[in-house]
């Protein structure tokens, strides 16, 4: 719609002819409304409810300088960066994707059964309904969490760097697959580039082929060939998955700090 207007801070819609006016009220935000006058307001429906989008503009200040850099090493679950770790799938995420694999196959019951005919039912129409409020609390979870990290960096750091991940070419299994889609790569680095360029920040990209997993941090020394940091560890000298060990200087730490002090190298 475009006749939508803002009334003592709250959204007003054109008014359909069969409903009264008594019946009819102003719509509450989520937020406080800061336009005076609306352009245009999409209206979607979303698990059983409906929901209106307002586009916004605001010229944003640059945030102050702290002279802090940061790099961050984004990892399948939990992201590592200078000050420590953020779990990026946290427990109550692993109950909802329990529930929402429960619903799915729910679904595909009714669907192999009743064929056509399933999408038609009640039944089936509340269990969709159930589906889509689990997506829609993951989606939530998800974009709270990512949407305080970027801030938190973005407040505290002049330069971050990050790995320019070529996440197709990484996805060899289906469960290594599922494990990188929930955690959400491509969105922590698509809201992170616009939070910089809002508020003045550097956001430095690790080249695809910069070995950050497998080069020491203290001396610079790269692993090859069958000494290579596996998901599995290093089968010739015994280590695991998330130790790394320098053969060259003996220098020995975690994996994750270790990728992220080679990023960290990056920063200017």
């Amino acid at each position: 719609t475009d006749r939508a207007k803002i009334v003592n801070g709250k959204l007003r819609l054109d008014r359909p002819r069969s409903i009264s006016k008594e019946s009819w009220f102003d719509l509450k935000s989520y937020e406080a409304l800061k336009m005076d006058e609306v352009k245009v307001v999409s209206i979607f429906k979303e698990k059983g409810g409906y929901y209106a989008a307002l586009p916004y503009e605001e010229d944003m200040p640059a945030k102050a300088k702290t002279h802090q850099k940061t790099a961050v090493d984004v990892n399948v679950g939990h992201f590592n960066y200078t000050e420590g770790q953020i779990n990026v799938l946290p427990a109550k995420l692993q109950k909802l994707y329990k529930r929402i694999k429960h619903y799915q196959r729910m679904l595909a019951r009714k669907r192999e059964v009743n064929g056509k005919l399933a999408t038609k039912s009640y039944n089936y129409y509340v269990v969709r309904v159930k589906l889509q409020r689990d997506y829609c609390k993951v989606a939530n979870i998800q974009n709270d969490l990512l949407q305080k990290f970027t801030a938190k960096l973005v407040n505290n750091y002049d330069q971050i760097v990050i790995e320019d991940l070529a996440v197709k070419e990484m996805m060899m299994t289906h469960v290594a697959s599922k494990g990188m889609q929930r955690s959400l790569f491509s969105k922590f680095r698509q809201i992170l580039t616009y939070k910089c360029d809002w508020y003045g920040k550097e956001l430095i990209l690790a080249d695809k082929r910069y070995p950050s997993t497998q080069r020491c941090a203290k001396c610079g020394y790269v692993k090859k060939g069958d000494e290579k940091i596996t998901l599995q560890g290093n089968k010739k000298h015994g280590t695991k998955h998330n130790e790394y060990i320098c053969y060259e200087c003996g220098y020995n730490n975690d994996r994750d700090e270790n990728a992220v002090l080679n990023l960290l190298a990056l920063a200017k």
